[in-house]
């Protein structure tokens, strides 16, 4: 009678093995969870090209209506300025009012009120009115920069906040 030998060792996954499943596994997850967070920067991003490319047509018309002039150009003209020419009725000097007169105060408003920024949350508006002054980031996050002598609008975010071509800052745009 044969007899047929008996296999006493079980033949089971390594150490090693078992080692590269986890890794593969951690990269795979590391990849899908980037992409759930890309579209939501994506969007913000999106969202802050909308609202830019609407204030800075609004600024153009505020400029053609006034001879030349922006809101809040003359020195010393505060965000409440700025916020007032957008929103209410001007006459062709800036001065508001909260209602039209079809002969004076005829022109805007152009916005309803200001957007916040969709990346900050924030509706602030930081303006300069130097010929000179250049955009510079903060150390934190705002809503808006203005510059009320060049017309320059831009998003008031740090330098670290990039589009979702992860090179371009958001305060670029």
């Amino acid at each position: 009678m044969m007899s047929t030998p008996i296999r006493t060792g079980r033949r089971a996954f390594t150490l090693v093995e078992i080692l590269i499943v986890v890794i593969i596994i951690g990269l795979l997850a590391g990849i899908v969870l980037s992409q759930f967070r890309d579209p939501a920067d994506q969007a913000r991003a999106a969202s802050l090209q909308v609202k830019l490319k609407e204030i800075r047509k609004q600024l153009q018309l505020y400029e053609v209506d006034h001879q030349g002039a922006l809101p809040a150009s003359s020195e010393g003209d505060s965000a409440d300025t700025f916020l007032d020419q957008m929103t209410s009725y001007t006459d062709v000097d800036g001065n508001t009012r909260d209602y039209s007169d079809e002969n004076r105060y005829k022109y805007g408003p152009y916005i309803d009120s200001l957007p916040a920024n969709p990346v900050s949350g924030l509706r602030d508006v930081r303006i300069v009115t130097n010929m000179r002054t250049q955009f510079r980031a903060r150390n934190q996050d705002g809503g808006w920069w203005y510059n009320a002598v060049t017309g320059e609008f831009r998003a008031d975010l740090t330098d670290d906040r990039l589009a979702p071509d992860g090179e371009t800052p958001l305060n670029e745009l």
